[in-house]
């Protein structure tokens, strides 16, 4: 076997590959001349190679099978959730303190150790259940992705802008998606396939008790909050750990939309939350964002009544202050929506050293979920397209796979060798400078739901803590989404509101009662209104 040492150092054997900034030119091109991606410098790009004029076409028009296979490939698989988004680029600034401690007590992460270091960052925001190009004004969670390019690889944080979810097991997943997103027989969404599921999961009311309420649409993308929503953990220099919290409190202020309000944007603008962000950071309006953590050690705290993994609830503030480690702002917009925003791709997997996992149910099966997804949606190699590519030395056993991009072969390794261990100059292991977070587990292998549930405390009192008119607008929006389900599950909903809060489940019952009109008369009405408004057009 023999020694390979790229020269380049750029992880790949191939020298010298062009790029449209590369100076070599076929006789006449200049800088903006047309080429095919083989660098054929393009003569005609109106028209096929044909027999005569008129035609027919022949096989050979390989310029045109090249321009018109790439452009039915233009669209890589949707995201089944957060279809729809916006991203920017920015920087992430340390405090290099955790409230009035330093950071290196709970963490040896280097990205929070000093102050004023920064790390580039890149975020995506989405909305969750509805298509890629959907409104940016339904109602819906909103995704916050942040992927932080750090002297150590990458970081994601991936949550939401509510600080809950629907569930709290990564098995029901996939039903509480199919339940969200449209009948596969009619293709339409609706509230009562929503509210069937949602009916006969109770962790879900504190989620419901926000979505439906005016934080269910965020008026914008800056002016929205992002959390965690899962309990991670930081690790120290000594291996030990504590349990984390991640939330994002915009600089900018919070503001909301009533359904109203949001109706009224969706008329004229239903790319408004994109146009926003993209228009504020043109104008060197930078939106910034401020991260906060709350810190629990590490156990089950029976003295709370409800499990910390639990992701349908909140840790109180007043317990479990949001500590202050550092400052997000975001400067720069892409300069290509699909090679940058479309292609992000995030996992809550990708931590750092210094982070770690909690035994959390849901965020053991999204981090599994989410990077076995962008393998299927953008290809097993994703992890070599810039946008997700980490800001650092890369060396890998790694080969080849759909659109592998480059080899990451490092410099001295010997190409032959693709595997480790090996006496041949192969890849080694890094050196272990801190100890190993170490917990104890031990149980029985059970399939159990965790035993303090408490579905129903804290949805009680967010109902309780939101303005009058905030109730009702809370109560409006889930009695137009109950008022055409069955009666089974407007009844089982109106037990657990009651449950939440009696006055919550009286004004929803009220409401229904006062709906009104039939699922179908409501139909009726609206094919109606639609055949009034149209008007006739003569065939051309």
């Amino acid at each position: 076997m023999t020694d390979h040492n790229p020269q380049n150092n750029t992880g790949t054997a191939v020298e010298n590959a062009g790029s449209s900034s590369d100076s070599r030119r076929a006789e006449g091109e200049q800088n903006q001349t047309l080429t095919t991606r083989q660098g054929h410098p393009v003569t005609n790009n109106q028209n096929l190679r044909t027999i005569g004029s008129r035609g027919p076409t022949t096989l050979e028009n390989y310029h045109f099978l090249e321009k018109i296979s790439h452009f039915d490939r233009e669209r890589i698989p949707e995201r089944v959730v957060h279809a729809r988004g916006a991203g920017a680029h920015g920087v992430f600034e340390a405090y290099g303190t955790v409230g009035e401690e330093p950071v290196s007590r709970y963490t040896r992460a280097k990205l929070f150790q000093e102050k004023g270091k920064q790390t580039p960052v890149f975020v995506r925001f989405s909305s969750v259940i509805h298509g890629g190009h959907s409104p940016e004004t339904l109602r819906d969670p909103r995704g916050f992705a942040v992927k932080f390019y750090t002297e150590d690889g990458n970081w994601d944080l991936v949550g939401n802008n509510l600080k809950v979810f629907f569930i709290r097991d990564a098995m029901k997943f996939p039903d509480l998606v199919h339940a969200f997103k449209p009948d596969p027989v009619t293709n339409r969404q609706s509230g009562e396939r929503i509210f069937d599921f949602i009916s006969n999961t109770p962790e879900a009311m504190h989620m419901i008790t926000l979505l439906f309420s005016p934080w269910g649409i965020p008026a914008n993308y800056r002016q929205m909050q992002g959390s965690g929503v899962n309990t991670y953990k930081w690790v120290n220099d000594r291996g030990e750990g504590v349990l984390v919290k991640y939330h994002w409190e915009p600089l900018q202020g919070i503001r909301n939309l009533t359904q109203p309000e949001a109706e009224k944007i969706q008329a004229k603008n239903f790319n408004h939350a994109t146009q926003d962000l993209y228009d504020a950071i043109e104008r060197s309006e930078f939106p910034q964002w401020e991260l906060c953590v709350q810190i629990m050690s590490d156990g089950d705290h029976p003295e709370l009544d409800f499990d910390p993994l639990d992701d349908t609830k909140i840790w109180p503030r007043e317990q479990f202050p949001w500590l202050p480690v550092g400052r997000m702002t975001l400067n720069r917009n892409p300069q290509n929506y699909f090679a940058e925003v479309e292609q992000a791709a995030f996992g809550t997997g990708v931590l750092v050293d210094g982070l770690d996992f909690s035994d959390d149910k849901m965020l053991q099966g999204r981090t599994f979920s989410y990077s076995d997804t962008q393998r299927y949606r953008v290809g097993p190699n994703y992890l070599q397209l810039p946008i997700n590519a980490p800001k650092k030395h890369v060396a890998t056993n790694q080969r080849d796979g759909q659109m592998v991009y480059m080899v990451d072969t490092a410099p001295g390794q010997n190409a032959h060798v693709n595997y480790e261990p090996s006496n041949l100059k192969g890849l080694t292991e890094a050196p272990r400078t801190y100890p190993d977070h170490t917990p104890w587990v031990e149980g029985p292998l059970v399939r159990q739901s965790i035993e303090r549930t408490n579905n129903f405390a804290q949805a009680g009192e967010q109902y309780r803590n939101f303005e009058d008119w905030e109730r009702d607008d809370l109560i409006a929006n889930l009695v137009d989404n109950l008022k055409d389900a069955a009666p089974v599950i407007q009844t089982k909903m109106v037990e657990l509101l009651t449950q939440c809060d009696a006055d919550y489940g009286r004004s929803v019952a009220q409401g229904l009662a006062q709906a009104g009109q039939s699922s179908e008369e409501s139909k009726q009405q609206a094919v109606e209104q639609a055949e009034e408004n149209s008007h006739e057009a003569q065939p051309y």
